[in-house]
């Protein structure tokens, strides 16, 4: 009997704690029925799991100084789509297109890049 509940007992734990993991991938605070573009240089490219993130300081008149938090895919998503942990870099002037957050903070979930050399990064296409 002992040795039926001690795997049982941790089956159930595991289930019960990967619902929080499942939990952190939806993207129901962004609006994919917007898109926001914003110009902007490269404040920070965090390159880590689950997600990349990239803060970009807005050179666009209407929010000028304004720091928009960029989500992204995970890293192993976009090396397939042809990024590189040097494809992006503090400083840089980039346009990105994304989804805002439904409340209208400034942040993003990310369609593309395009850099000031005129390459374009994709990540979503929705």
């Amino acid at each position: 009997m002992k040795r039926i509940l001690v795997p049982s007992a941790l089956v159930a734990c595991v289930c019960a704690l990967s619902g929080p993991a499942l939990a952190h991938h939806t993207a129901a605070m962004f609006d994919t029925n917007k898109t926001v573009t914003i110009n902007g240089a490269i404040k920070d490219v965090k390159w880590q799991n689950p997600h990349v993130y990239i803060e970009v300081v807005s050179s666009d008149a209407d929010s000028a100084g304004k720091v928009w938090s960029i989500e992204c895919s995970p890293p192993s998503i976009l090396v397939r789509r042809g990024w590189s942990i040097h494809s992006l870099k503090d400083g840089d002037k980039i346009s990105f297109q994304g989804h805002p957050l439904r409340d209208g903070g400034p942040a993003a979930y990310l369609m593309n890049v395009t850099t000031a050399g005129g390459a374009v990064l994709k990540d979503h296409d929705y």
